[in-house]
């Protein structure tokens, strides 16, 4: 897996380098939910690389807080009106976004999504991603698989992002519903399934502080849950945190998606059991890649075979590896970590 990685980003400032002498002085813009999240700070630092590598200026815009869908229009504008080559953008309402979108591209810039698909996924020219249904299935799978006989009796947790239900967050939600073997609705609905296992879902913002309010909201319905799943590692430290105010710390699994450094070491801690990662920096640095070489001579990313994104990577992380889900080591997974 890490060789893999290595590769594909070696590969990538290759041709970063070859397309930079012609995209020099084109101008790219990246877009995320918020400055703060460690995740967005990371890709913010591979853009920024990137686009030095390649002679482009960046210009970098955020939401106030996850699900501020307004900035992000105003932020696109404002692209558009500047002239920029191209667009990175993680968009907080996927569907509500693609106005705007629309209006980028027919202005003559490629738009490129990061980690959050649109709806629909082809709104944007490309989307360089995690495969977010997969890193679900994985915690899902490795959940149900710690729990052995007890998966059958589970009371689950669902620790979501927000109510217009971005495409990232459903991605996520079913995909470990799946994992975990839990007959899924509509697939593209999250909180339409009929398992009694599901004590419900509540929305944490993708945050420390809303992932103990949700914690506490699904507690008050039933105390004796024990399988969590979480949007993300802030809301997982939020939840642990709500857990451990109910004495409830030591026996409840929570499995989370990011990868960042602080959710790693809270699985080495005991906070989070699995977490699924992913790789932002090397999401941003492909997406500058892709503005280079179109402000070169036009060229439109390729996606990966076989789907409809190019997909960056994920890998399990756990120092609990279960029989049938392949992982990777906390050691390892600390090596490749980000914020």
């Amino acid at each position: 897996m890490k060789k893999l990685l290595i590769s594909t980003a070696l590969a990538a400032i290759t041709t970063a380098g070859m397309a930079s002498a012609e995209a020099h002085g084109a101008s790219a813009c990246l877009i995320t939910k918020t400055d703060t999240n460690p995740f967005f700070v990371k890709m913010r630092e591979g853009a920024e690389a990137a686009a030095a590598e390649a002679g482009m200026t960046l210009r970098s815009y955020a939401g106030k807080v996850d699900g501020d869908h307004e900035t992000q229009v105003a932020a696109i504008e404002t692209c558009i009106a500047d002239g920029a080559s191209g667009i990175l953008l993680t968009a907080s309402d996927t569907s509500s976004i693609v106005g705007a979108v629309t209006q980028a591209r027919e202005a003559g810039l490629l738009v490129i999504a990061l980690d959050t698909p649109l709806s629909p996924i082809d709104a944007a020219d490309a989307t360089f991603a995690t495969d977010n249904f997969l890193a679900g299935e994985l915690i899902g799978k490795w959940a149900a698989a710690k729990l052995g006989d007890g998966a059958a009796d589970a009371k689950i947790a669902m620790l979501d992002l927000a109510v217009s239900q971005p495409s990232v967050d459903v991605l996520r939600d079913q995909g470990f519903l799946q994992g975990f073997g839990i007959d899924l609705g509509d697939p593209n609905v999250i909180g339409d399934e009929d398992d009694a296992r599901i004590v419900g879902n509540d929305i944490t913002a993708g945050n420390e502080e809303g992932g103990r309010k949700a914690m506490e909201n699904l507690l008050a319905v039933d105390p004796m849950i024990n399988v969590v799943y979480t949007i993300n590692e802030p809301a997982a430290a939020g939840a642990y945190e709500a857990l451990k105010s109910f004495g409830r710390e030591n026996d409840v699994l929570i499995v989370s998606v990011d990868g960042g450094c602080p959710g790693v070491q809270n699985i080495a801690d005991g906070v989070i059991g699995a977490t699924a990662q992913q790789y932002p920096l090397l999401m941003a640095s492909k997406g500058i890649e892709a503005i280079a070489a179109f402000a070169a001579d036009g060229t439109k990313p390729q996606n990966t075979e076989g789907k409809d994104f190019f997909d960056t990577g994920v890998a399990l992380v756990t120092d609990e590896p279960a029989d049938g889900v392949d992982s990777i080591s906390v050691a390892e997974g600390t090596d490749l970590c980000w914020g």
